[in-house]
């Protein structure tokens, strides 16, 4: 897909460069002229390493359509990185080949960069030149680190408010964004109290994926984003349907057009995020998760809970035949606690063994879906019933969540931590060793609210303490912030003042402080 030279196909032309359009030949069809306007869905760079960084744009000069508005034929685009702004020295440059099979997406990844550097890359194609991006390689395999600084948030919902969390990270400076699932959500328009409207119907199929992502990324804030620092993107459920697992969604269909879909999903979220060639998709196999080391101060474990996942405990008898809609909520049962039962499926577990065994960074930061916590409410309606449970989060798979706890200790991991989305709401805990629940410490848990998707949901709060949670917040919508030294670290909660204004203000929530050896955090 990258070529390191400008020359080109038989079957195509790039035009001099200035010039307002580039003919394609197309053989026996003639020439066509590219459209206007290559690059409305902005550019992203992402999961750097110490030798280079991916390099991510879409041409789509008409996003909404399916095809993008663009021809059915290969279309060269030139990447350019460069120390400076002005692009006055160049040190990596090359050409790589849009495919209509990819919806002219375009994934290069650059190598032969500095580490701990920081990098200025853009494209060009039909004479028409891409915005500038900003980017930065990590720090050599081992080296000491000063600093790392990580934005962290998820659940974006386009209909739930406007993206004003972005202008704030980007004025942080991160060397990281860290984003855990929700880029999309694939319902039907009309939310209750949307302030603005998806474009299309749920999508089901590949074009219909392609609009979504085009609805949410023309949005300026959120292209202003991508443009300031690398991306570490990892899915929930929504990229796909709400609720779903494996084969399985929520309304139980069949599990043969639940993988349809998911293919064309998984095709869709690759055409566009700054992901590796590596991960691009086989139908509905995708392996997202995948490690990025940060010299020697920190490790990232990036996970997928959505697609190895097995069925959620304690459903109705007769679910599968009935196609009714699993339970969210559930009561306890015997197969709750099964140890056959896995939410990251055998091969990523094993995977996941192996890296919390290997690493050797100062910090491992777990980057997850959603609250590790176990998470239970009493039903006003049926206080019978007892606690309810969380099917589709860890506390529907308590021992598949309980075996990452007990490998850090088993493995003797140092510092780790767990980041979360999901929820809707902030939320802080230490996390406890199940094998000795009532002892200290063994790591800490942080869920960094959401970008605009909210919960109403007062419980939260009012059991938080019964939860093991030592602090939430449902009302506000923000990021979290993650400073982390060789001495210590520091999370920050921030939250907005109002997330239905693109303006909104921003204000600290809660901090934390965390030191190397003392798991657990302080707050301040």
């Amino acid at each position: 897909m990258i070529r390191n030279d400008i020359t080109l196909t038989r079957r195509t032309v790039l035009a001099a460069a200035g010039g307002s359009a580039a003919l394609l030949s197309v053989g026996a069809r003639g020439a066509q002229r590219l459209p206007q306007g290559l690059f409305t869905l902005g550019i992203a760079s992402g999961d750097p390493a110490a030798d280079g960084v991916v390099l991510w744009t879409r041409l789509a000069p008409t996003p909404m359509a399916g095809d993008g508005g663009m021809p059915p034929v290969a279309v060269p685009v030139r990447w350019e990185v460069a120390e400076d702004e002005a692009f006055a020295r160049v040190v990596r440059s090359g050409t790589a080949r849009a495919e209509p099979l990819w919806g002219h997406a375009v994934h290069v990844d650059v190598t032969g960069l500095r580490p701990a550097s920081r990098y200025f890359y853009r494209f060009i194609a039909g004479g028409e030149k891409s915005p500038v991006g900003r980017t930065r390689t990590a720090p050599a395999p081992g080296a000491a680190v000063e600093r790392l600084r990580v934005c962290f948030s998820s659940c974006q919902k386009y209909e739930a408010g406007f993206y004003a969390a972005y202008r704030h990270m980007v004025a942080e400076d991160p060397d990281l964004i860290l984003f855990l699932g929700d880029y999309i959500y694939e319902g039907d328009p009309g939310s209750k109290n949307a302030v603005r409207l998806h474009r299309n119907p749920e999508p089901v199929d590949l074009a219909g994926y392609r609009v979504r992502y085009a609805t949410y990324k023309l949005d300026p804030l959120l292209q202003a984003a991508h443009q300031a620092a690398p991306w570490v993107l990892t899915w929930d459920d929504h990229e796909v349907s709400n609720d779903y697992g494996n084969a399985r969604d929520a309304n139980n269909s069949d599990p043969a057009k639940m993988l349809l879909r998911r293919a064309a999903a998984y095709q869709a979220y690759y055409e566009h995020q700054p992901l590796r060639a590596a991960t691009r998709p086989h139908g509905a196999d995708m392996q997202l998760y995948r490690t990025l080391d940060w010299g020697r101060l920190a490790q990232f474990q990036i996970l997928d809970d959505r697609q190895y996942r097995g069925l959620p405990a304690c459903q109705p008898p007769g679910l599968a035949e009935a196609h009714q809609k699993y339970q969210s909520m559930i009561d306890a049962c015997p197969d709750l606690g099964d140890p056959r039962r896995s939410m990251l499926g055998a091969r990523q577990e094993r995977w996941l063994d192996e890296r919390l065994g290997s690493t050797r960074a100062q910090w491992n930061v777990l980057a997850q879906q959603t609250l590790m916590h176990q998470q239970w409410r009493i039903d006003e309606d049926h206080p019978e019933r007892g606690k309810q449970y969380s099917a589709d989060t860890w506390s529907g798979f308590p021992a598949a969540r309980d075996r990452i706890f007990r490998r850090w200790v088993d493995a003797g991991t140092s510092n780790p931590l767990a980041l979360g989305g999901d929820i809707h709401a902030f939320a802080a805990g230490a996390i406890s060793d199940p094998a000795k629940p009532d002892g200290p410490p063994i790591a800490a848990e942080f869920v960094g609210g959401s970008i605009t998707s909210l919960l109403h949901d007062p419980s939260l709060k009012e059991l938080a303490g019964a939860n093991g949670l030592a602090f939430t917040e449902s009302e506000v919508r923000g990021y979290g912030r993650v400073e982390l030294t060789p001495a210590g670290g520091e999370v920050t909660f921030r939250g907005l003042a109002n997330a239905l204004k693109e303006d909104s203000t921003i204000a600290d929530i809660a901090h934390f402080a965390i030191e190397p050896g003392k798991p657990g955090f302080t707050a301040g």
